[in-house]
């Protein structure tokens, strides 16, 4: 692992879901930035002290000379560290489990998108909402034809933990980087939820938006980043759509909401109620579907019976334990079918924050990605 040190809130997250189907063990690591933070915070997770790095440079060529090196890394740092260090193990042949956003700026991300292609490791990027049944079920469904084709597809994700300058006061680690454009890049609240908001998009409708027009905040004095974005979207096949995401808005926790209708129906789903999905036939009532029940249909995500609560961290688990099944079909020869988000996915996100800032600063203007 780089980065997820003491203190950092996804590196515990990644760790977990890394361990919930005993896929993975964490055995290596460069856990901060700061020597001393990175030997602390390996210490504090039982690693080997020779195993426990001062910088991620360092982990990929000594790993590389190990016999039982690492075979695959998790980089869970703020954004501008993102390029730099997968392509430390890229170009080492060692797999890539990437937090998003791609990157912090889409020079990078184009870059990261050429070192992936030219390496012979797999690359992963956990948009983790991706991997949770209910959505995988409303994917499989929209592909199925269930609500004819598509039309519309509404998407917002509001949370509510940036509404005053948190930033400031001087401990809040999270606050700090996600609102500095040198680490986060120039996309505050449209990078870190705005592209799992445009991903699962596009996931679920299998469209793909051609074109935008972003009208962009700083509702906080000082902010130098958005905490506020409305955007209209167009996609290629002629459906429109809307997307907001918003830090700044009291009440919301995690309110990652997906709307998607078409000609036959329509399909709605909330990530803070995620074990259901309400299907909606054209002229008929609407019908809940549940993670396990009647009408479920998903064959992969899911490992308690119906019922049980299931949400974030087994989602991100998805996405790891997927990514050891892709990891093993390597060693075999084999390259199977999958879902996992990409590089390539990854890029996309970073063209989308781009294309907002772009149009903002044109006053909304319709701008291609």
């Amino acid at each position: 692992m780089v980065g997820g040190g003491s203190g950092a809130f996804i590196g515990g997250v990644h760790r977990i879901a890394s361990r919930l189907d005993d896929r993975f063990e964490l055995v290596a690591g460069a856990l901060s930035a700061t020597p001393e933070k990175a030997e602390a915070s390996g210490r504090a997770l039982g690693l080997d002290p020779k195993r426990s790095y001062g910088d991620y440079a360092e982990m990929a060529r000594r790993e590389t000379r190990l016999r039982d090196g690492i075979e695959a890394v998790a980089i869970v740092t703020p954004n501008h560290v993102h390029f730099p260090a997968a392509r430390e193990f890229l170009r080492r042949g060692i797999h890539v489990i990437c937090d998003k956003p791609l990157t912090s700026t889409l020079a990078d991300a184009k870059k990261m998108a050429a070192a992936a292609e030219k390496s012979d490791a797999l690359f992963v990027l956990t948009h983790n909402y991706t991997g949770y049944p209910m959505i995988r079920q409303a994917r499989r469904m929209v592909t199925e034809g269930a609500i004819g084709k598509v039309r519309l597809v509404q998407v917002e994700y509001a949370q509510d933990w940036l509404t005053e300058a948190a930033e400031a006061t001087g401990d809040n680690k999270q606050a700090e980087w996600r609102t500095d454009p040198e680490r986060s890049g120039a996309g505050g609240a449209i990078g870190d939820i705005g592209t799992h908001a445009f991903n699962l998009a596009e996931f679920v409708s299998g469209l793909a938006v051609e074109s935008l027009a972003a009208d962009l905040q700083s509702f906080v004095e000082g902010r130098r980043v958005d905490d506020n974005a409305h955007m209209l979207l167009r996609y290629a096949s002629g459906a429109r759509g809307t997307l907001w995401c918003s830090q700044v808005a009291p009440g919301n926790e995690n309110g990652l909401r997906l709307r998607v209708y078409g000609d036959r129906g329509g399909l709605e789903w909330a990530q803070e109620d995620p074990g259901y999905l309400w299907h909606t036939p054209f002229g008929e009532p609407k019908r809940k579907l549940t993670r396990g029940g009647a009408g479920f249909t998903e064959e992969s995500g899911s490992r308690i019976p119906a019922g049980h609560p299931e949400g974030y961290l087994e989602g991100f688990a998805n996405i790891y334990s997927e990514a050891a099944d892709l990891i093993e079909a390597r060693r075999e020869g084999r390259t199977p079918e999958h879902l996992l988000p990409t590089v390539a996915d990854g890029l996309r996100g970073v063209r989308f924050i781009d294309a907002c800032i772009r149009s903002a600063k044109r006053n909304a203007a319709w701008v291609e990605l």
